[in-house]
């Protein structure tokens, strides 16, 4: 279910920056200025399609990670919640059902109840079985059911440094190619046509501002979410922590 609302959001949001690109910034100049808008064309006439165009190659992928970013962003939002991690309903009906060393109820609720909380108990409910109560072997499930289900999420939200590292060097890159086209414009022509140098420094310049623009960003919700995360881990396992003190009372009744 995670990661088809993730391939929703990077769709939603990769269909949004097209539409973006497509719109004009302000409307076009009145008749009055079109004789000095032939001759100079203000800037605020550009659409976010003509910067991406100045800008060159290294737009492509600097347009792929904002992309990115924004979807990890929303969808990071909407997936790093408390209430997607722990269930207090369900985390109530455990701790009856195992007071009650009602085992096969147990794991009816965390089969009908899928979360990293539930999974990971019912990991340790399956080495709970009458007259083979091992309790290492459940703490081993634990162990291994723990990493497993909390390194998901996580993954995620470490997408959104991966962008935060690759967007300043992608730009740096655009900047160097567009500082070599200019220095090629000067050795083939010369300074004779000076609109060109600026075009090619042009181009380096966006790329720098692109990249770092997707960078800063990305960098704020890595660490936003990354604490979000670390506390609502901490909350998993204080209640995994109490789940399986109830399990292991119940075990051991159950192994006499």
């Amino acid at each position: 279910m995670m990661k088809s609302l993730l391939i929703k959001v990077l769709l939603g949001t990769g269909i949004l920056f097209i539409c973006s690109t497509l719109l004009p910034a302000q409307t076009q100049p009145t008749a009055t200025d079109e004789k000095m808008a032939e001759l100079t064309p203000p800037p605020s006439d550009k659409t976010l399609l003509d910067m991406l165009y100045a800008g060159g190659w290294a737009m492509i992928p600097l347009g792929v990670l904002s992309v990115g970013t924004l979807g990890f962003a929303v969808f990071n939002f909407v997936a790093i919640r408390r209430k997607n991690f722990i269930d207090e309903a369900v985390i109530e009906e455990l701790d009856v059902a195992v007071s009650q060393m009602d085992i096969e109820k147990a794991h009816s609720i965390c089969r009908d109840n899928p979360g990293p909380v539930t999974n990971t108990f019912n990991y340790g409910l399956d080495q709970v079985q009458k007259g083979s109560f091992v309790p290492d072997a459940v703490e081993k499930a634990f162990e291994n059911a723990t990493s497993k289900e909390l390194a998901g999420p996580y993954i995620i939200v470490n997408y959104l440094s991966i962008i935060a590292a690759l967007s300043p060097m992608v730009g740096l890159l655009g900047t160097v190619s567009g500082m070599v086209k200019a220095f090629n414009s000067i050795a083939a022509q010369g300074m004779g046509k000076p609109e060109l140098l600026a075009d090619n420094i042009s181009e380096a310049l966006i790329t720098t501002a692109a990249g770092m623009t997707i960078a800063i960003p990305a960098m704020f919700f890595f660490f936003y979410f990354r604490n979000r995360y670390g506390k609502i881990v901490a909350e998993v396992n204080l209640v995994l922590g109490r789940l399986y003190g109830d399990l292991m009372r119940a075990g051991h009744i159950l192994d006499r």
